[in-house]
């Protein structure tokens, strides 16, 4: 599988048959590393409403036909644009060919563009075997321990930028909880507020924890 940071939060994970794109925040995003007409998923995966992960949802999924799955509220939302969705809520997952999506909880805010008010989620994602955590936005919470208990997650896509989520100290506790594998480092450095030192979380999570970090510039590619 491969898992490319298209900045902010915004990823895709890949095996050449199936792509999952998840949060795309692309149009505005001075540190996007793709155009919204560039993106071809075969499905498209929601944290939560806020713009910066809400973003291209609807214009990409209508020239795609690629089914969205967000918690419940932006779910019915997003169905009145006459648009494929999977509503499930936290604790619920939604089950694909090539794996399955669970909604965890994120300790954060959420409202749409529109004003939709619902929860914020992380998602759990099973691509082919692999397991991926994006975490959404978050501050820390000590819930993170259970995410990982059923099934080890092998990648987890940890915020590290502060002011509107946790900072890349609390990250490290983060990390701690959840015991992935490999820890990549998104939602900094796109805007002032969020400026934060991806090497020195590195550092930290590597000297504190047995992850291991891999810090990826936009456009960047990890192979998992």
């Amino acid at each position: 599988m491969d898992l490319r940071f298209l900045g902010q939060s915004c990823f895709t994970l890949s095996d050449g048959d199936t792509t999952v794109l998840i949060d795309p925040f692309l149009t505005g995003n001075p540190k996007a590393a793709a155009s919204a007409e560039e993106m071809n998923p075969t499905n498209l995966l929601l944290t939560h409403g806020h713009m910066d992960h809400f973003g291209d949802t609807v214009e990409i999924a209508k020239h795609t036909g690629a089914p969205v799955q967000a918690i419940t509220e932006i779910a019915q939302e997003l169905s009145q644009e006459d648009l494929e969705v999977k509503d499930t809520n936290l604790g619920g997952t939604a089950e694909y060919e090539w794996g399955s999506v669970k909604l965890v909880p994120a300790l954060h805010t959420s409202t749409t563009p529109k004003g939709t008010v619902s929860a914020p989620a992380g998602l759990v994602i099973d691509f082919k075997g692999t397991i991926v955590y994006h975490l959404g936005d978050t501050s820390l919470f000590s819930d993170l321990q259970l995410v990982g208990k059923r099934r080890p997650i092998d990648v987890a896509l940890v915020c590290i930028g502060g002011h509107y989520t946790m900072d890349r100290h609390d990250a490290v506790d983060a990390a701690q909880l959840i015991g992935a594998q490999t820890v990549i480092p998104c939602h900094y450095n796109t805007f002032p507020p969020i400026e934060a030192d991806a090497q020195a979380f590195k550092a930290d999570v590597e000297s504190e924890t047995s992850s291991q970090v891999v810090v990826l510039e936009p456009g960047e590619t990890h192979s998992a």
